[in-house]
C-alpha cells in the first residue's frame, strides 16, 4: 500500500493534497516523543473545500453515490474489508507506533475494523425495501423507507484511531451518505491509510473526504457548516459540548459518544473459587489498564464487596506492579505509553490531587525512568465519591477503589456518576446478575466480563456518555432519515371554500 507524500494528507474530491496555508504538523511517537511522520495541518479553507466536494458527490443526481445500488455499495464494503486483512500487519504496525499501544493491539484493531466493513455490508444488503403502513383504504399506496441523511462530518478520537472512524465511515457508506473525516490531530495516519484503501476499492471520487487537522478549526467548521447534514462526534465531553452548540443553528442531526466514568462491580460470590478470584482479579487489570486506560469505556472505577475488599486489592496491586511496560513492538510488553506529554500530565494531576483528598496508593503513582510518556498503572484506594479522581474520567492508568456491603449500596455507587457509558457486575448469582445489570443507568453492561463488543449490538450511553448510537442496526439507522410515501392511487378534487 502506497504512503501518501509527507504534507499531501488532505484528500478532497479524488486528489491528494497539501494545506491550503501550507501549515503543517509533526507526528510524535509516544514511545521516545520523536518525530516521525509529517502531515498537513487543514484548516476552514480545506474544510469548506472538502464539504463542497461532499456536497457534489452526494447532490450530483443519477449516478451519484445515494442512488449507487444497494449491492453495489456492499460490494465496496466488503472489498475494503479485504484489503484491511491484506494489509493487517503494517496497518497494526502504524496504528501501534501512531497511538502507543501493543502491537498485538493494533493487530485486533484491524481485524474488529475488517468485521465493521462486512457486517454493515451485509446488515444493508438484506435489508427489506419498505415498510408498508395500512392506510385503510384500496386506493392509498403507503410506505416509510430510509433514505441517506447526505453529507457527514466524522470527527474522530486519538486512543482508537481507525477503529473509531470504521463505526461511523462503513455505515455511512452502506447508507449512501457522503462524508468529511477529521482524524485526531495527534493520530491521524491510519485514517489517511483508511481512506487509500477506499479509493483503491473504487469509491468514486469526492464520496469520502479527510481534513487533517486539529478540533478547534477543521472540527468546529464542520459542526457549524451549513452543508453539512449530519456530524458524528466522539472525544471528551468538552468538546462534544461544543461541537453540539456549534450544530445547533443549522438544527442537524448529531451523534456524541463522549466519556465513561464506568463501574466494574464485584460480589464476593464473584470470587468463590481460587479460579474465580484469578479471574474476576484479571479482568479488572484488563478493565483499567487496556491501551493505558486510555478507553471510554474502562473499568477505571472497581466497586469491590468489603469482605473480599483487602485479599482483592492487595492482589490487583501486586499484579498491576508487574505490567512490563514499554515499545509496543517488543516482546513481553504489555503495555504502551500515554499518547502525549499533556496527558501524562493531566493523569499525574489526577493522581496527585487524590492523594491530597486521602486516597492511599497501593502501587505506581509515578512517571518511570527514560524516554517517552510512560505512566505506571496506579491503583488509588480508600476512594470516595467526593473525590475528583472518582468523578471525573482520568483517561490514564488510574484505577479507584471503593467498597460497598449491600446490593443497593453496590447498585448506588454505580450509578453515582455523570456519565452513563458502560460498567460491570460480578457476581455467581443469576438472578442478582439479571437484577443489578438491569438496575444499572449505563448503555452497555457486562455480567461476569468486561470490554468485549459485538457489532451486531448498539454502542451508546446514558448522561453526559453522549446521545445516538454506533454498531448494530440503530448505528446504520443513524445515518438514514426516514420517509413516509403516501400514494393516493383515486385522487379526488378537494374543495377547501364553499360556493
Amino acid at each position: 500500500m502506497a504512503r501518501q507524500q509527507a504534507q499531501r494528507t488532505i484528500h478532497v474530491d479524488g486528489a491528494w493534497r497539501e494545506a491550503v496555508s501550507g501549515a503543517t504538523r509533526e507526528i510524535v511517537d509516544p514511545t521516545d516523543a520523536r518525530p516521525f511522520a509529517v502531515v498537513a495541518e487543514g484548516d476552514e479553507k480545506d474544510t469548506d473545500l472538502a464539504v463542497e466536494a461532499a456536497r457534489r458527490a452526494f447532490d450530483g443526481g443519477r449516478g451519484a453515490w445515494p442512488t449507487t445500488p444497494v449491492g453495489e455499495r456492499a460490494a465496496l464494503l466488503r472489498r475494503v474489508a479485504d484489503l484491511l486483512v491484506r494489509d493487517r500487519e503494517e496497518l497494526g504496525l502504524l496504528e501501534s507506533r501512531d497511538a502507543g499501544k501493543t502491537l498485538e493491539e493494533g493487530r485486533v484493531d484491524i481485524d474488529c475494523v475488517a468485521d465493521a466493513f462486512r457486517y454493515f455490508a451485509d446488515l444493508v444488503a438484506a435489508e427489506a425495501p419498505g415498510r408498508v403502513v395500512d392506510a385503510g383504504s384500496p386506493d392509498i399506496h403507503s410506505v416509510v423507507v430510509h433514505e441517506p441523511v447526505g453529507v457527514c462530518a466524522l470527527i474522530t478520537p486519538w486512543n482508537y484511531p481507525l477503529l473509531q472512524a470504521s463505526w461511523k465511515i462503513a455505515p455511512a457508506l452502506a447508507a449512501g451518505n457522503t462524508f468529511v473525516v477529521k482524524p485526531s490531530e495527534i493520530t491521524p495516519l491510519t485514517t489517511v491509510a483508511l481512506i487509500e484503501l477506499l479509493t483503491e476499492a473504487g469509491l468514486p471520487a469526492g464520496v469520502a473526504n479527510i481534513v487533517t487537522g486539529p478540533g478547534h478549526t477543521v472540527g468546529a467548521r464542520l459542526a457549524e457548516h451549513p452543508d453539512v447534514d449530519l456530524v458524528s462526534f466522539t472525544g471528551g465531553l468538552i468538546s462534544g459540548t461544543k461541537v453540539a452548540q456549534a450544530a445547533a443553528p443549522t438544527v442537524k442531526k448529531v451523534a456524541l459518544e463522549l466519556g465513561g466514568k464506568n463501574p466494574n462491580v464485584v460480589f464476593a460470590d464473584a470470587c468463590a473459587t481460587d479460579e474465580a478470584f484469578d479471574t474476576a482479579v484479571d479482568q479488572a487489570l484488563n478493565a483499567a489498564f487496556i491501551h493505558s486506560g486510555q478507553v471510554c469505556s474502562a473499568g477505571s472505577r472497581l466497586i469491590v464487596e468489603e469482605s473480599i475488599r483487602e485479599r482483592f486489592v492487595t492482589e490487583l496491586a501486586h499484579r498491576a506492579s508487574k505490567i512490563r511496560l514499554g515499545r509496543g513492538t517488543d516482546d513481553g510488553v504489555e503495555c504502551g505509553p500515554l499518547v502525549s506529554e499533556q496527558q501524562r500530565a493531566k493523569v499525574e494531576a489526577y493522581v496527585a490531587s487524590a492523594l491530597a483528598e486521602g486516597a492511599v496508593l497501593r502501587t505506581g503513582g509515578k512517571r518511570p525512568d527514560g524516554p517517552g510518556y510512560f505512566y505506571e498503572p496506579t491503583v488509588l484506594d480508600g476512594c470516595h465519591r467526593e473525590m475528583k479522581v472518582v468523578r471525573e474520567e482520568v483517561f490514564g492508568p488510574v484505577l479507584t477503589v471503593e467498597t460497598f456491603r449491600t446490593e443497593d449500596e453496590a447498585v448506588a455507587l454505580a450509578n453515582d456518576t455523570e456519565y452513563g457509558l458502560a460498567g460491570a457486575v460480578w457476581t455467581a448469582d443469576a438472578g442478582r446478575a439479571r437484577r443489578v445489570a438491569g438496575r444499572l443507568r449505563h448503555g452497555t453492561v457486562w455480567i461476569n466480563d468486561f470490554h468485549p463488543y459485538l457489532p451486531q449490538a448498539e454502542w451508546g450511553g446514558f448522561g453526559k456518555s453522549g446521545v445516538g448510537r454506533e454498531l448494530g442496526p440503530a448505528g446504520l439507522a443513524e445515518y438514514r432519515e426516514s420517509k413516509h410515501i403516501y400514494q393516493n392511487l383515486a385522487p379526488k378534487p378537494v374543495r377547501w371554500f364553499a360556493g
